[in-house]
């Protein structure tokens, strides 16, 4: 019998590996770290199945064609958020008011969309492998 595949959003979300959806990406699960040169602390293989996660040098560099999607994405959304339950208009300036929580928002979420900006840019290099359903979760 065999086992269930696990959850390709999930584990997005979760930022496991993508070769076996079961070892951790990050050294730390928490992205908001109190010093920034902890956020891209990774392993340079995954504890799992030893999928290297820097496929060559520079491989890191598309990311930030993932990132500025995301950081649109994440605009356009708060921007329909607010205009259905607020109202935007130049006449009374939240328009402006908005830009102030968007990018607020944005600043805040800067190391956990830094990060999912990774994954999301290694899962569509790497797949995941039925083989490795059998390896045991660290």
């Amino acid at each position: 019998m065999s086992k269930k595949r696990p959850n390709y959003l999930l584990s997005l979300l979760g930022m496991k590996c993508p070769h076996c959806r079961k070892g951790h990406m990050y050294n730390t699960k928490n992205p908001f770290h109190w010093r920034l040169s902890k956020i891209f602390d990774m392993p340079e293989r995954c504890p799992v199945c030893a999928q290297k996660f820097e496929l060559e040098a520079g491989f890191w560099f598309g990311t930030g064609y993932v990132s500025y999607a995301l950081s649109v994405a994440l605009s356009v959304a708060t921007l329909v958020a607010y205009w259905v339950l607020i109202g935007i208009s130049w006449q009374d300036n939240s328009i402006f008011i908005w830009l102030g929580v968007n990018g607020f928002l944005l600043v805040v979420l800067q190391p956990w969309l830094m990060r999912i900006s990774r994954v999301i840019y290694l899962y569509f290099f790497v797949y995941y492998d039925e083989s490795t359903a059998d390896l045991p979760e660290k």
